[in-house]
């Protein structure tokens, strides 16, 4: 039961960081420190990844409507991680994120782009997939390995 409570306070945690995260993304990088910026993106990219989990669970149940509004969230998501990469961050505070974003920001850009975007197209095929699990690599997990092998440092 422990365990339990501290995998929900952690998770709480997240969303909570998240929308914050939003809030002061929205309105302007420059009022957020190098670390509350890194922090963020990495909030988030650890958020989608537990959602995405979700997402295969449900999915694989059956249970398609909580899995396409997690696929939403996970849409959105991408879309505020694109500007959580401002020059000013490329170090520090154990960010996992490579040089190689800032060198090719309009393909990582255009990468959580399209990751957004699938998400929301695998709203639509989902139900009626004849591979559901086929169905998630090609929507969902080819874009997350899509980013780690190039964007991200290896564990």
């Amino acid at each position: 039961m422990h365990n339990l409570f501290n995998h929900i306070k952690k998770y709480i945690k997240i969303i909570l960081f998240s929308i914050l995260s939003v809030f002061f993304v929205s309105s302007s990088n420059a009022e957020l420190t190098v670390e509350d910026i890194i922090k963020s993106r990495q909030a988030l990219f650890s958020k989608n990844y537990s959602t995405a989990k979700r997402v295969q669970a449900f999915s694989s149940k059956g249970d398609f409507e909580k899995a396409k509004k997690l696929m939403i969230e996970m849409s959105e998501n991408y879309k505020v991680l694109i500007d959580l990469f401002p020059e000013n961050t490329q170090e520090g505070f154990d960010t996992e994120a490579l040089l190689t974003i800032w060198d090719e920001k309009d393909d990582f850009n255009a990468l959580m782009q399209k990751a957004s975007d699938d998400m929301i197209k695998l709203t639509s095929v989902i139900e009626d997939a004849e591979d559901i699990r086929g169905t998630l690599k090609q929507f969902m997990w080819s874009n997350c390995k899509a980013c780690h092998s190039r964007y991200r440092e290896e564990h």
